[in-house]
């Protein structure tokens, strides 16, 4: 459970701060990045203190190629490991078969189940066992993430949920990406806020919410069902 001692170091430390102290308090922590710019960020706070702070990604095999660029400019920059995780083969290819190769542009639920097996069943396996949890989500980033904690107890995972840079606003961002030189998306130069699978997300016009180009056919909340879960704080 989400200690009241956790809850208050991690609610009120700097962002580099609060992961050392993850880094000295947890055994089994890890981030999850998708190599947007909030994780290019926590992966330069990790690797510049040398934090035993485990790192992994989801390959879902249909990101975008600069998206794998990406990952080895990121790796052999930090000289850090990343591991990368896949869905089961198995589990792909009954939904290509049943739904086709692009049939989550069919319904809201077809495209539910395919981020199911393509990103939550590889998450599920990433986080069995894991103590706290380390994302990039920020407040400002869409209407539905303003509703989540910078520290929560996740029951589904069994596991704390840490997001360092919840209370960032774009230009604390930008301010610390140019002044650690942090290596990001080239998409994101091309009007590509938020960057997930290819066929699903695409650039976004002015003045647009940032994440208008992820599911854009839909009229949902932007979200795969990653950080969808009922978190609360529960303190012990």
């Amino acid at each position: 459970m989400l200690s009241g001692e956790t809850h208050h170091q991690l609610s009120t430390l700097a962002a580099h701060e609060g992961l050392r102290w993850v880094a000295e308090h947890f055994h089994t922590a890890k981030f999850a990045s998708s190599f947007g710019e909030e994780d290019q960020v926590i992966t330069q706070l990790i690797a510049s203190q040398h934090l035993s702070i485990g790192i992994f990604t989801l390959d879902t095999g249909r990101l975008f190629q600069e998206t794998y660029d990406l990952i080895d400019l990121t790796r052999a920059n930090y000289k850090i490991d990343i591991d990368v995780l896949f869905p089961d083969a198995t589990e792909v290819e009954k939904y290509v078969k049943d739904k086709g190769i692009n049939g989550f542009y069919n319904s809201v639920d077809n495209r539910k189940e395919c981020c199911g097996i393509r990103k939550i069943h590889p998450l599920n396996r990433a986080l069995s066992g894991v103590d706290l949890w380390v994302t990039g989500l920020r407040r400002s980033q869409s209407s539905n993430r303003q509703l989540m904690q910078k520290v929560e107890w996740i029951p589904e995972y069994n596991l704390i949920k840490y997001n360092p840079l919840f209370d960032w606003s774009d230009e604390d961002m930008q301010q610390h990406i140019e002044a650690h030189h942090i290596p990001l998306n080239t998409l994101h130069k091309k009007g590509f806020p938020s960057i997930g699978c290819a066929p699903c997300t695409r650039a976004i016009a002015p003045g647009e919410d940032l994440r208008a180009g992820r599911w854009w056919w839909e009229g949902s909340a932007k979200e795969c069902g990653l950080h969808e879960t009922k978190a609360g704080y529960n303190p012990v």
